[in-house]
């Protein structure tokens, strides 16, 4: 008789999917990953395993295999349509048959058919791709292995069919995770940061320029597998020039050598130490239902929406005097403080946030094209750079249509993004920030919204780059073409990548971007040596034919209706030539060769991936009288799966009491009391917020220069996120003639900063 308890299908069936296995290279700031996935029948009839599963939406998946018994059956790239009727064909004739297929909304999500899978079978099957890592603002590299993939919301209208998500709670995932990686530098490695538990790194070498990570045992999937890798003296310009494969046409990408160029542009001291005093910033929240569970397990009491109120305080405080903003929030429909962008004040600051402090996780569903929409169709403000914040758990089915939209846009605005919360999209993520000519940040885990937030409005506050070019010092006879898109933004320690292929021989080349930068004309400039390097494979051509895959995708969106299919043509001969998948093209393998076949109809089993934590208001819909079941179990509509009564105390499924809030945080205690011109007025709140008397704190002056000695002396742990309204209010101070005052009271010496000096201060 079967156990019924934990994870079971409707008719409680069990999943076939027993194991994940993981194996990462990375080889400086490339990563090539290898997951192996071990199925096994354990029914009395054959099955159709289908698996929907998240993938970086910058990958270049290149390899799809499956290992049945001691046959390797290594999958093609065909066309879409011609490899699912291929598919289906070889089930039909009783013929094993596997299927890898890229959603057409949005490239993070794969689908894996596994068909014919006999009574008592097993099946391994390879899945590899490479990608490149994002570089933070810390200068450490980010890999992510995305673990949670959560329901995608599909807007009403929207292009295209939406994908089916089966998910389930993090600790009723059937299969197991092991994970290692093995790390190469040619510069030490300093260490590697997890929001997972990890083993301590090992060194192979006594340079620590290699090293092994492994993930500890007893992992749950309750979170994407992430790794901050840090480098010493990280990010120096590198280009890596790749030979063409052998048995490739000359001429042709895959032919032909293939140069990766990474820049990291260094900007003068004096301009990074400005900060604009104009611009247009519009911020926009996700105030969806999914933004209300907690930000994590250790911080019930921290929500996503609460976490992002506290960050829109932050970002209101730190804006200079004399710009522009205004704040929409959005889910099933969408609302906006003030109808147009207002000029920034005391008065427009504090009705801001009197609507700020209202906001809850309650407007529907994650519905961002229609706000987008709204922002763009609003005139730009003359000398008013405008600024494009977006906050969102990314819970989007319709990622391509919403991209499309920022980049037709792109010339007016810059767009800076922020992926709350596990198992956002980082196709909608990174694709918002590169096509919008911004920055990308997740907040997972035990992240802070508040300090990534704030380093990205210190790059929305650095002057824009202008006037990017791109040239190439190459000898006579060697000559480039250029598959990367057109650079069009540039900040302090942000990665530039360009690919090319290259034609001719020779030792060496160079290249030069040029930019205007505060009206100054500037360069970068790297020579590099021509000869290929060894032991690359061809990860650097996959990644090129990855890059103009997608340049060209967008391209066919772009034309769509009005040219006659010759950019879809291009891109599956692309995919078929590199063996890179695309939205036109799927992998497919056909077992054909032991001409055995499989009896009886195929029963399909949908292998769940894990979901989040279910809120309490999520609880009271599941136990409505149509989800109850007799046995008290509980059916899931939208993943068809059922969780048994024995399990639901695993993943929290019992009423609780709402945890008692915390006392607010004092720094955004002193922060919410600052004015929008950066000082602080007399006032009991502020006093008490320092720990002193009404009589001690008697002046503006005084009470802001106070209020900067308390920041200095005890929130220096989270200089990055006051460190711009402190320059406001020093600015301030400056304005009242308070420089003696500063200087007399030593307000940025190591004397007035330390804990010890705060006592003695006195306003008489």
């Amino acid at each position: 008789m079967m156990n019924c308890c934990g994870l079971i299908t409707v008719q409680k069936e069990p999943v076939p999917l027993q194991s994940i296995e993981v194996e990462l290279e990375v080889r400086d700031h490339v990563a090539t990953v290898v997951s192996t996935l071990k199925y096994q029948n354990k029914e009395d009839k054959p099955v159709e395993a289908v698996f929907v599963f998240p993938l970086p939406g910058d990958a270049a998946v290149c390899h799809f295999s499956a290992v049945i018994g001691q046959k390797e059956i290594v999958a093609e790239v065909k066309e879409k349509q011609e490899a699912r009727e291929e598919y289906d064909d070889a089930l039909s004739s009783g013929q094993q048959a596997f299927l890898l297929e890229e959603s057409e909304q949005s490239p993070d999500i794969f689908s894996m058919k596994v068909g014919g899978l006999a009574p008592g079978e097993s099946a391994s099957i390879r899945l590899e791709y490479v990608t490149e890592l994002a570089v933070q603002a810390d200068d450490g590299l980010r890999f992510c292995l995305p673990a949670v993939l959560n329901p995608r919301y599909q807007p009403q209208g929207s292009e295209g069919a939406s994908v089916q998500v089966f998910s389930v709670p993090a600790s009723l995932v059937p299969y197991t995770l092991c994970f290692c990686g093995r790390l190469f530098s040619p510069r030490p490695i300093c260490k590697v940061e997890s929001s997972c538990s990890l083993e301590p790194l090992q060194y192979l070498n006594t340079d620590q320029t290699q090293a092994t990570v492994k993930l500890a045992a007893g992992h749950k999937f309750d979170r994407d597998v992430e790794l901050v890798i840090y480098y010493k003296d990280a990010h120096q310009p590198t280009a890596v020039v790749e030979a063409g494969q052998t048995s490739a046409e000359t001429g042709t990408l895959m032919g032909d050598p293939v140069v990766m160029v990474s820049l990291y542009p260094e900007f003068p001291q004096s301009v990074m130490s400005s900060v604009a005093s104009c611009g247009e910033f519009v911020f926009l929240l996700d105030r969806s239902g999914s933004m209300g569970p907690s930000v994590n397990s250790k911080e019930r009491h921290q929500t996503r929406i609460s976490s992002a109120r506290d960050t829109l305080l932050l970002l209101l405080k730190s804006l200079p005097m004399g710009c522009y903003f205004n704040i929409y929030s959005f889910g099933s429909s969408f609302e906006h403080i003030f109808p147009q962008s207002v000029e920034y004040s005391q008065k427009t600051m504090k009705q801001a946030l009197k609507k700020v402090e209202e906001m809850e996780a309650n407007l529907g569903g994650t519905e961002i094209l229609k706000p987008l929409k709204h922002i763009y169709s609003q005139h730009c403000i003359p000398n008013q750079p405008r600024q494009l914040f977006v906050f969102t758990d990314g819970a989007v089915g319709n990622t391509k249509e919403i991209l499309d939209v920022v980049k037709k846009n792109s010339g007016s605005h810059r767009c800076f993004s922020f992926g709350i919360g596990q198992g956002a999209s980082s196709a909608l993520i990174n694709g918002l920030a590169k096509e919008g000519g911004g920055h990308a940040q997740f907040i997972r885990g035990t992240d802070r919204m508040q300090p990534k937030v704030m380093q990205s409005l210190r790059f929305a506050l650095q002057p824009a780059v202008e006037d990017i070019s791109v040239t190439w010092g190459l000898p006579k006879g060697v000559s480039v073409t250029v598959l990367s898109p057109p650079i069009t933004s540039i900040f302090q320690g942000h990665r530039s990548l360009i690919y090319g292929q290259l034609t001719g021989q020779a030792t060496e080349g160079s290249v030069t971007v040029k930019y205007s930068l505060a009206g100054r004309p500037s360069q970068n400039q790297l020579h590099f040596s021509l000869k290929p390097a060894e032991d690359t494979g061809l990860t650097v051509h996959r990644l090129a034919a990855r890059t103009l895959i997608r340049s060209l995708e967008m391209e066919d969106r772009e034309l769509r209706g009005r040219q006659d299919g010759g950019i879809k043509e291009k891109v599956m001969q692309l995919s078929v030539q590199s063996g890179v998948s695309s939205c036109f093209t799927a992998f497919i393998a056909v077992n054909k060769a032991d001409g055995k076949v499989i009896q009886g109809p195929l029963v399909r089993r949908n292998v769940p991936t894990a979901g989040e934590y279910l809120s309490q208001n999520k609880l009271k819909q599941i136990f409505s009288v149509e989800n109850k079941k007799n046995d008290n179990s509980v059916f899931f509509p939208k993943t068809n799966m059922v969780i048994s009564a024995s399990s639901l105390d695993v993943i929290g499924c019992k009423e609780a009491t709402a945890p008692k809030q915390p006392p607010r945080d004092p720094l955004l205690q002193l922060v919410s009391l600052q004015k929008a011109s950066g000082c602080w007025i007399l006032d009991p709140d502020l006093a008490a917020a320092l720990g002193k008397t009404s009589e001690e704190v008697t002046s503006e002056v005084w009470a802001t220069i106070l209020a900067l000695i308390w920041l200095h002396g005890f929130k220096m742990d989270a200089k990055e996120e006051w460190e711009l309204l402190a320059m406001k209010a020093a600015s301030w101070l400056r304005a009242q003639n308070g420089r003696n005052l500063i200087h007399k009271f030593y307000l940025f010496t190591p004397q007035a900063v330390s804990r010890n000096f705060w006592m003695p201060i006195k306003a008489n």
